[in-house]
């Protein structure tokens, strides 16, 4: 009799040939990129260092394709996006120190929008590590110490032998619910020295799923089918597990108002007779969203923006699907349920009884009049006509990256995404310089659409580099810059805040940035409120890089979380 634990997988023949007779000249650098290869990934980023430079000399013997930026924050930022396009987790390549620690900042962002990046950084040599001050290149003293408070999961490694499962182990956790950015690192001696293990032939590794536990799915349908104003937040979580529409079956099975939140921008149909859009910073919305007597939260913590600054208190029953076992329940006590979206949201389709509620699309479009007169008594059509501008020059399928910009923050209200997946933003940590290199990785992995990046020119400033990537590879992105003349919204709350605010601070010396463009060999062209759709459809549809440059002060809406 054969029992499961003495089942054992039996090497091919092509396999047991390749590891009694390894090609000569591999280093254990040659060991990172056969196990990427393996797990299935095709494009890595990165930046070269000099401890790193024994996984580089083994990606160029590789099939895998390379794309090299100019800061290693950026290439953090342009693996996140990859990551968020396909779902697969990005391979990241970094080097020691300060390269490590320069990825910082993307990483939160990967960490904050449950994107899957992994990160393999070299170490310095194995004889520094301990903790001593012995004084290498690029030393700290516990390096993988300032990631643990970042990334979903650190994974080190001290010799070759270990290469392979590190890695395996850290691609496992980055598309485990939640996806998340990973940390691996291999000291610079093993990554370098010559190695006789045999290579790397298999690597399928499949994340753990996280289903729900169906007693609590039972009470949850049976408080949903009861309910006599059931209400759904729909946040990032129904993008990331790609559960769209499940969400709209149940909203339509339920009859039930759906909100996104800036994270979940199109998990729901914007024009849906349903659909409360994303107008979570209104006091209407929040209103609404109180009034529920049972409110579905999925794939959302309802932090600091889905709450209105915290502004939000439900009256009713609260149902929280989160795969984050740190978000779940952390704001608002709910019935908690510790699972994927995808797979709870089918285990409620499969549950709840269908309810007739003809009042509530009813309802949805009152609530959305009464935002739109909200902002029409504000006299924004500019802010209004520059957004509704950009939507209409962009393509539906194409991705749209933003930067934190004022255009950004009324894009998080105000923006139809048309589509799931398609409009992202550095909304989870709210670091600069996000939308650019972001677009960049978008395009590499799928270069049959254009990709839109919307950056302020203080946020510009921080990406400026990384035209030399979009030259050098030929990537098809148009990176709108709204010219501000400095950090518009800090701007804002200043004034708002002390009556004045501080020039040097807020206000910037900037390049012109179409000359700047240009001398990348990047296409630029300066337009107007008037002349943006034109200009911006016309590079949208342009093979390759550009660069619109757009002078104009916005304004933002009036908060209702402060009172007014």
């Amino acid at each position: 009799m054969t029992h499961d634990h003495d089942l054992v997988l039996r090497p091919t023949a092509a396999q047991t040939s390749a590891a009694l007779n390894p090609p000569p000249g591999r280093n254990g650098g040659d060991l990172v990129v056969e196990t990427l290869a393996g797990l299935g990934a095709t494009t890595v980023f990165g930046l070269p260092g000099q401890h790193a430079l024994g996984m580089f000399d083994a990606l160029r013997r590789s099939d895998l394709r390379y794309i090299g930026l100019r800061v290693e924050n950026n290439a953090g930022f342009a693996a996140d996006a990859y990551g968020r396009i396909t779902g697969e987790a990005a391979p990241l390549l970094l080097s020691t120190g300060p390269g490590a620690l320069t990825s910082l900042a993307a990483l939160q962002e990967a960490a904050a929008a449950s994107a899957p990046v992994l990160a393999i950084s070299s170490q310095i040599p194995t004889a520094g590590l301990g903790g001593g001050r012995h004084g290498y290149l690029h030393e700290l003293p516990d390096q993988s110490a300032s990631f643990r408070g970042v990334v979903k999961s650190v994974h080190t490694v001290r010799t070759q032998s270990q290469i392979p499962s590190a890695v395996a182990e850290a691609w496992k956790s980055a598309l485990t619910a939640p996806h998340g950015p990973v940390w691996v690192e291999i000291p610079q001696d093993v990554l370098l020295a010559q190695t006789a293990i045999p290579m790397v032939t298999g690597g399928d590794t499949f994340p753990e799923e996280l289903p729900p536990r169906p007693e609590l799915t039972a009470v949850a349908a049976d408080l949903l089918s009861h309910a006599a104003r059931p209400a759904i937040i729909a946040g990032g979580g129904v993008v990331r597990s790609d559960a769209s529409k499940k969400l709209r079956q149940l909203a339509e099975k339920l009859q039930a108002p759906v909100v996104t939140t800036f994270g979940g921008k199109g998990a729901f149909p914007w024009t849906h007779p349903l659909s409360l859009q994303s107008w979570l910073e209104d006091r209407h919305t929040t209103d609404f969203l109180e009034d529920a007597d049972v409110l579905l939260v999925v794939g959302s913590g309802l932090g600091e923006l889905s709450s209105n600054y915290h502004t939000f208190k439900p009256r009713g029953r609260v149902i929280q699907i989160e795969a984050d076992l740190g978000k779940l329940e952390s704001n608002y006590p709910a019935l908690g349920i510790h699972a994927d979206a995808r797979l709870a949201l089918q285990a409620l389709l499969e549950t709840v009884e269908e309810r007739a509620d003809s009042s509530a699309p009813e309802r949805v479009s009152e609530l959305l009049t009464r935002v739109g007169e909200r902002i029409a008594s504000q006299e924004l059509t500019l802010e209004q006509d520059v957004l509704a501008s950009v939507r209409r020059a962009l393509p539906s399928a194409s991705p749209s990256f933003w930067d934190m910009t004022i255009l950004a923050y009324w894009a998080w209200s105000a923006f139809d995404a048309r589509r799931p997946n398609t409009m992202h933003s550095a909304q989870g940590a709210g670091g600069l310089g996000y939308a650019f290199p972001a677009a960049l990785g978008a395009s590499a992995a799928d270069p049959t659409h254009p990709v839109l990046a919307v950056s302020g020119d203080g946020g510009a400033l921080y990406s400026i580099a990384e035209l030399a990537t979009a030259r050098q590879y030929d990537l098809n992105v148009t990176w709108l810059i709204v010219d501000d003349g400095g950090y518009g919204i800090l701007r804002e709350y200043m004034t708002d805040a002390f009556g004045e605010t501080m020039p040097t601070a807020t206000e910037l010396t900037r390049p012109d940035y179409v000359a700047l463009a240009e001398s990348f060999g990047v296409p630029g062209v300066r337009t107007t409120p008037e002349t943006l759709e034109q200009d911006l459809a016309k590079a949208l549809a342009s093979p390759g890089p550009s660069v619109v440059v757009l002078p104009v002060v916005l304004r933002m809406f009036a908060a209702t979380h402060l009172g007014g």
